[in-house]
């Protein structure tokens, strides 16, 4: 066993000053009944807080953005006060606790979100696929409402007020979700975005929301405390992928935001999707921490954190049935496997219910 290794190396960096470079990446899971997280985010996040950086499941600013059963919001008291919570255990086990604000968009379904709550998006352009819905199982995703001005309006006040309560709550910062498909990152796609104003067309409009996103969270909880997660030529949710001048546009779009200081660029960066490259290119590009995400595992991490590739490795799926995986990381013990048939049940089990190592040597 060594402790010479990049991956639990400290990280000074203004607010989110971690204790190691592993993040725990972001993951619906889909336990939060009501839309509230209560006692088993508690225990989750508590358990996986050997992470220097632990960043939530996607948490919809608003009613409008719960495109999915049973994920949490951040726009009601209540639900800030679930969140405060799992703050308290996060930091009770030593990690930073950011929240990620993922509004789903035009992912999702009427039978998912809360009686008057709408789907909407950057156009009225239907995702292809289906949404499981708790009520009548899997449904065709709907055409969602064309964002008015009021709307884009509504949603960056949305964005800023669940920021305001995040910090309020004793978090440390917050995560925009401009990738994957969801509404952020429905905006900067011409498949998502057909717009013909401000909002779309050219590069420069499509990007010109997520900016000012960016822009007003940052003016309301400072820039040190904001992250944001891209995933270039990916085609999740329905997206265009490799389409002419993705690359040149992507660049441009990480160049504005290294203008920002922001916290922290998070890259989805899975090999075979990503070219080599253009993650080096983001790496010179960006002025500022560096995570990267993508089917890691602990050689890969360390070469890419050694080599000044990424400041920070975020690791997703092996998180899920090893809640203490920081340290299995650091002995080289084997990583149990999780169950997909409970990756999105209500519940603990599969959730909260996977022993330590030594739990389950004690067994």
């Amino acid at each position: 066993m060594t402790t010479h290794s990049p991956l639990f190396q400290p990280l000074p960096h203004a607010a989110l000053s971690l204790r190691n470079r592993i993040a725990m990446a972001p993951m619906t899971r889909s336990r939060a009944l009501g839309n509230v997280p209560g006692e088993l985010h508690r225990t989750y996040y508590g358990q996986r807080a050997g992470a220097g950086l632990v960043i939530t499941e996607g948490t919809s600013p608003s009613a409008d953005g719960l495109g999915y059963a049973r994920i949490p919001g951040l726009y009601t008291q209540a639900q800030a006060d679930g969140w405060r919570d799992v703050a308290t255990a996060a930091h009770a086990g030593g990690a930073k606790l950011v929240v990620q604000l993922m509004h789903t968009g035009r992912i999702g379904h009427a039978l998912n979100l809360p009686e008057g709550a709408e789907l909407i998006a950057p156009s009225a352009v239907a995702a292809a696929g289906q949404m499981w819905t708790d009520s009548a199982g899997m449904q065709n995703h709907p055409v969602p409402k064309a964002m008015d001005a009021d709307d884009l309006a509504r949603v960056r006040g949305d964005f800023v007020q669940a920021a305001q309560l995040a910090i309020a709550a004793g978090l440390d910062g917050v995560e925009l979700h401009a990738a994957n498909g969801y509404l952020l990152g429905q905006f900067l796609n011409p498949r998502s975005n057909v717009r013909t104003d401000a909002y779309g067309g050219s590069a420069e409009n499509r990007h010109r929301f997520v900016l000012e996103v960016v822009d007003a969270v940052v003016a309301a909880i400072g820039a040190d405390r904001v992250g944001i997660r891209l995933s270039p030529f990916n085609p999740f949710n329905d997206l265009a992928a490799n389409f002419d001048g993705e690359e040149e546009e992507f660049l441009a779009l990480v160049q504005a935001l290294s203008t920002r200081k922001l916290g922290y660029l998070h890259l989805i960066a899975t090999p075979g999707a990503v070219p080599p490259a253009v993650v080096r290119k983001v790496r010179q590009a960006f002025d500022g921490a560096l995570i990267l995400a993508g089917d890691y595992n602990r050689a890969r991490a360390e070469a890419d954190l050694a080599s000044g590739l990424a400041d920070i490795i975020a690791f997703g799926r092996p998180f899920i049935a090893n809640p203490d995986l920081p340290q299995r990381l650091l002995d080289d013990a084997e990583l149990t496997a999780f169950d997909p048939a409970t990756l999105y049940t209500p519940g603990a089990a599969g959730y909260s219910d996977y022993p330590t190592l030594s739990e389950a040597v004690a067994a």
